[in-house]
């Protein structure tokens, strides 16, 4: 089991359109291609509050990870939606993907086994 933990920071005051964006398009672009969301934050208190969202994805592989992600980056209708919501300018600024790996004494790790 690999998950990604992605970063976004988010232009000035768009972090409600992001918001929009994931609920009403992005959630149903990750169901359709098998992209499985673990959750999502925000900042409530600290460094970037107001200004970035973090959400975690959970992926059986890598190579499952690139042959979903790229096929919905790829995809047509997500292209489509995401130009749509950016007419008013864009939404995120910048975007960190890492991938995690549980250390041996992490309570996730010793779910998995």
């Amino acid at each position: 089991m690999v998950h990604e933990l992605r970063i976004y920071h988010v232009t000035p005051g768009s972090m409600g359109r992001l918001h929009t964006r994931f609920s009403t398009m992005t959630l149903g672009h990750f169901a359709r291609h098998g992209i499985r969301p673990v959750a999502f934050w925000d900042v409530t208190i600290g460094d970037g509050s107001n200004a970035k969202m973090f959400y975690i994805l959970e992926w059986e592989s890598l190579a499952e990870r690139e042959q979903k992600w790229n096929a919905f980056q790829a995809d047509p209708a997500w292209q489509s939606d995401r130009a749509e919501t950016e007419k008013a300018g864009a939404i995120v600024a910048k975007v960190e993907s890492l991938i995690l790996t549980p250390t041996a004494y992490s309570p996730k790790k010793q779910l998995l086994g």
